[in-house]
């Protein structure tokens, strides 16, 4: 499915309900961080083998938390008019700038300490 049919596909589940009247940007980013939250619950308090265990074991609740954060993210972006491909790809560009393979492999450095 292509980010388009993803972005139509929210847009449609939204719209029927008559959600979008709750949509507001402040309101679309607080769902988005309460649903990363979630996500991060996965990770509470398990490190290692534990947590890849946890993953494996919960996989599919793991997978509608990262639908969740699609879903908001995907939502925000066509309402701010962001095209989410070209912000990627833009993004992806910025960090191969800032993170040249040179400097950056195999070190979990932030861009400006390198």
């Amino acid at each position: 499915m292509s980010l388009e049919a993803l972005i139509a596909r929210a847009n449609a589940i939204r719209d029927a309900r008559d959600w979008r009247q709750f949509h507001d940007p402040k309101d679309l980013i607080l769902s988005l961080c309460l649903e990363a939250a979630e996500l991060l619950e996965h990770a509470q308090w398990r490190n290692g083998d534990a947590l890849k265990t946890h993953l494996a074991e919960h996989r599919e609740e793991v997978g509608h938390e990262l639908a969740d954060v699609l879903y908001w993210t995907l939502l925000l972006a066509d309402d701010l008019g962001i095209d989410l491909e070209d912000a990627f790809q833009r993004k992806m560009d910025l960090n191969e700038r800032r993170y040249p393979v040179e400097k950056a492999r195999g070190r979990s450095t932030k861009y400006d300490k390198l």
